[in-house]
């Protein structure tokens, strides 16, 4: 990939480089919102120069661009988003500071981000083999890997409603708890909350209803990919998810980031996933060219309530993802299931082999039998009430960095 420079001071070390420009919603204290493409620490004001001409309709992209969800943008199709983004790129690439810089730029430690899309549905798959084989091994010592995981994307549909911007606190919830040794469940809040380090894709193309899509098409479909934190209560999880799966120790908040970073800003980080064994039916086998997954570095730190600095306690890398996106969009809809603009569909917990890499903390402490040290000298076994929790995830190769930010929340105690 080419060298790309800029009249605009770029940090080398900006998740927001030339190479990324993501989109996302944002206003500046007077409420209204706008869509907007990350660089460095600036964004550029895309309602701003659709009025100024940089994308010819200009009446047209303006209305778009003053939306409050990038649906209605995305919803135009990859030729059109692509040629906005390169508009932007030729824009930012100028010799020198065009005349109207000032009026297109905003700083972004003076905008206040928004959800980027109206999310209609979500799901949340379990597509890490090390994650699902060591939970397996808490709970099922002796048969940790259930027999239909590694023949499909295993996943549930999870709550649109509770889906929530980076820095929104989540509320500690209540739920049924069978406490150990017992035969009656109690109500109570939870006393294992947890976290689930995840990355998820946002839908940017509507199938029709009973129109399966196919492996090969699903690049055709996925927007863009953001982070994802899928709260978890794991005390109130254990206790209900016989026999339907996941419900009130899921659905209490799922938190995303900002920025969508675009699909076709990741093309130089695709790398050849795991090795399937057995290899999957032929409706979930990629062709040979490429790779299917992408090369993110991840990392999850903790700062306790009061604490001056946090601990970084994990660190991953999505290309350790069993199943790759495509394949869990094409299992999604092998039934027919329909898939519309702005749906969110996430990877399940991202955990690599050791146990520095696991990416939750019912691993990391194994259970709760192996309390994690925080640079603060406390420990944890689950999330305590003022726990912050922030993720951070960047792709980097050969000199380009590709970010995703942050997406982060506190924990608030549990509602008397």
């Amino acid at each position: 990939m080419r060298t790309l420079t800029s009249w605009l001071p770029i940090s080398p070390d900006s998740d927001f480089s030339l190479h990324n420009l993501p989109y996302g919603v944002f206003h500046t204290g007077d409420g209204k919102a706008r869509a907007g493409i990350a660089i460095g620490e600036h964004i550029v004001d895309l309602a701003t120069a659709a009025e100024a001409g940089l994308f010819g309709k200009r009446r047209f992209f303006k209305k778009i661009f003053e939306q409050n969800t990038l649906n209605e943008f995305i919803a135009l199709g990859k030729p059109v988003t692509n040629r906005v983004r390169q508009k932007v790129l030729t824009w930012l690439t100028q010799v020198a500071a065009p005349e109207n810089a000032a009026r297109l730029l905003v700083e972004r430690r003076k905008a206040t981000m928004l959800l980027p899309v109206r999310v209609g549905n979500y799901t949340d798959f379990y597509s890490s083999i090390e994650h699902a084989t060591n939970v397996g091994k808490m709970f099922r010592p002796d048969n940790p890997l259930l027999p239909n995981w590694r023949w499909i994307p295993v996943g549930y549909h999870g709550r649109a409603s509770s889906v929530v911007l980076s820095d929104t606190p989540i509320r500690r919830p209540w739920g049924q708890i069978l406490l150990k040794d017992q035969e009656t469940p109690v109500f109570s809040p939870s006393r294992q909350l947890d976290f689930e380090l995840e990355m998820a894709f946002v839908i940017g193309k509507d199938s029709p209803l009973g129109t399966p899509i196919a492996v090969d098409k699903a690049d055709e479909y996925i927007f863009g990919l953001v982070l994802f934190n899928d709260w978890s209560a794991r005390d109130i999880q254990r206790w209900e998810y016989v026999p339907l799966g996941p419900f009130l120790g899921k659905n209490f908040g799922s938190s995303i980031s900002p920025w969508i970073v675009p699909l076709e800003a990741l093309k130089p980080f695709r790398v050849k996933g795991p090795k399937q064994q057995p290899a999957p039916l032929s409706y979930l086998q990629h062709g040979s060219k490429g790779g299917h997954n992408f090369d993110i570095a991840l990392e999850v730190g903790i700062r306790g309530e009061g604490a001056g600095t946090e601990t970084i306690v994990a660190r991953s890398n999505s290309k350790y993802l069993y199943w790759s996106m495509a394949q869990q969009l094409a299992h999604h809809t092998v039934n027919g299931c329909n898939v519309c603009v702005g749906d969110l569909m996430a990877s399940g917990t991202i955990s690599g082999p050791q146990s520095g890499t696991y990416g939750s903390m019912l691993e990391l402490s194994w259970g709760g039998k192996e309390p994690i040290r925080l640079n603060d000298g406390t420990t944890r076994t689950f999330l305590l009430d003022g726990d912050t929790v922030t993720m951070r995830g960047w792709a980097a190769k050969g000199g380009l960095r590709v970010g995703f930010g942050e997406v982060s929340g506190a924990v608030l105690k549990a509602l008397d």
